[in-house]
């Protein structure tokens, strides 16, 4: 009896429904990539981007899609009916309205766990039923067009790669258009409208279940006012009260300009990790962020001359334009092109005055045949430095790249207590086993400095001059000056391309930056 349900099924498809159910099957894989790249990013304020978040995104998405091939496959044998079907893309369009205005509760609760368990609750909460459901159209239509067991191969073959080809335009869409120049929340409320758009379009030219028609439309009706609600502006946070001057979508997150209501200070902000990039006063404009003093001091302490400088990593451009006050010429890698028109605006970066390069800073560094007498590694990728920048092949391609008696200043966060110091003692022994002389200053809110060159002794060839600094930063620069750090390197490994796990070792730590940070931001 079931094969012969499926053969009425089958000889009733007619050409047009055929190849509107191969657009159906295309649509869903274009929505399930976007759904999980796009859901990464949409819980990266909350719980970061490390790795254990991508972890936990793609494990989520797995386990959906192989559930949604089993209850796909379950279900189209019952019955296969394709009303049932569209009912499912729609129930997983509603879903996915509703986890707009709920993300935030969600992804607070779920701080309240270790990362690595947190990261999976949120995802698998907010994102495994509307991957399921989508995943069931795959085996569901398999059946529905399959005429008889002869052509079984080929169905699943056609489908397969329709489908594969949906999710690859997915994944180019989501990556290089929506999420530079869409919000993220806009994003998901378009792919859970498209699919609402499909199974109308079903139901309005072959759906014969004319019952299931009225609540089909109040389901999505339901469905577009919860996005909706979810799209609403929400309430300034505690934090970012104050006069907001830009805000953008780029590659790399959105970026977000608040100038103070007194006028003191404006704040870059990657607003996908809540990360202040820096703090500027653009009366005196000098940064009133410390790490920015730092790195240039410390360059300039530590060597003769800063006459070629290179800095990986741009920021806002405030410690470049230090370099370029002095007369030095300076070079300028930042791999987020977004960013060199927003500092020009806001934070007077000169990009004239230097050679500003848009790429990535190891593949620079690996291209690169000029010599500097620094070179200031300021990387960061939310509240980490990538780690394809801290290894034993990075650190020797840098100092393939310094003149003698040069220089490489890094800037990162750290601890040093004993079972926190894995990343502090492994970037001190990755140092020693590249360069002669290594030092470590620590400026006693989570900032790390490492200096390091050709000198056995390293030590100040100029005495550090903290009165060019902005008033309010300019003790906290002389006490981290003077607050030479004797790390521990046996507590860490030498990290190298092949074997870097300081992701792992340091997530403690950068859970509990990273729950600071939300924490800060929330909105009240």
């Amino acid at each position: 009896m079931k094969k012969q349900s499926a053969v009425a099924v089958d000889e009733s498809v007619s050409p047009g429904l055929r190849r509107y159910l191969y657009f159906t099957a295309a649509t869903t894989g274009a929505a399930i990539m976007v759904v999980e790249i796009l859901g990464a990013k949409m819980l990266a304020p909350y719980i970061g981007t490390s790795h254990f978040v991508w972890t936990a995104q793609i494990a989520v998405t797995l386990v959906a899609l192989a559930c949604g091939y089993y209850c796909g496959g379950v279900m189209v044998d019952r019955s296969p009916k394709l009303g049932r079907l569209f009912g499912c893309i729609l129930v997983a369009a509603v879903y996915l309205c509703l986890t707009l205005p709920v993300m935030e509760r969600v992804a607070y609760w779920c701080l309240d766990f270790r990362l690595a368990i947190g990261s999976l609750l949120a995802s698998a909460f907010l994102f495994f039923v509307p991957l399921a459901l989508l995943a069931m159209t795959g085996p569901f239509l398999v059946r529905v067009l399959s005429h008889s067991v002869e052509g079984v191969g080929g169905n699943v073959g056609r489908l397969t790669a329709i489908s594969t080809l949906g999710s690859f335009v997915g994944t180019i869409l989501i990556g290089y258009v929506l999420v530079p120049f869409l919000p993220n929340s806009v994003t998901m409320f378009g792919t859970a409208a498209v699919l609402v758009l499909v199974v109308v379009v079903f139901f309005a030219k072959w759906g014969r279940e004319s019952r299931a028609k009225i609540p089909l439309a109040a389901v999505g009706l339901f469905a577009l006012l919860a996005g909706i609600l979810g799209l609403m502006p929400k309430r300034e946070s505690s934090q970012a009260q104050g006069r907001e001057l830009f805000r953008s979508n780029s590659n790399f997150g959105q970026l977000q300009v608040i100038e103070y209501a007194q006028g003191a200070d404006r704040r870059l902000i990657f607003q996908n990790d809540y990360l202040v990039q820096n703090t500027y006063d653009p009366a005196a404009r000098q940064s009133i962020s410390m790490f920015t003093a730092m790195l240039h001091g410390l360059a300039r302490s530590y060597t003769a001359r800063t006459d070629d400088v290179l800095c990986i990593g741009m920021g806002v451009g405030i410690v470049p334009m230090a370099f370029a006050r002095d007369g030095a010429r300076v070079d300028v890698v930042e791999i987020n092109p977004a960013v060199v028109p927003i500092a020009q605006k806001f934070f007077d970066f000169g990009a004239k005055q230097m050679n500003v390069a848009i790429d990535d800073g190891r593949h620079f560094v690996n291209g690169s045949t000029k010599r500097y007498d620094a070179i200031i590694l300021d990387a960061f990728l939310g509240d980490s430095s990538p780690t394809h920048l801290m290894s034993r092949e990075a650190f020797a391609a840098m100092q393939r790249l310094l003149k003698p008696g040069g220089v490489l200043v890094l800037n990162c966060f750290g601890e040093f207590a004993p079972g926190k110091d894995f990343l502090a003692a492994s970037l001190d022994k990755t140092l020693r086993a590249v360069f002669t002389g290594v030092r470590c200053h620590a400026s006693g809110n989570g900032n790390v400095f490492f200096v390091a060159g050709d000198t056995a002794e390293l030590k100040f060839v100029r005495a550090p001059d903290a009165s060019r600094e902005h008033e309010l930063v300019r003790s906290s620069a002389e006490a981290a000056y003077s607050s030479v750090v004797e790390v521990d390197s046996v507590r860490g490994r030498v990290l190298t391309d092949n074997f870097n796990p300081v992701e792992f070792h340091d997530a403690a730590n950068r859970e509990q930056v990273r729950k600071q940070l939300a924490s800060a931001m929330r909105r009240r």
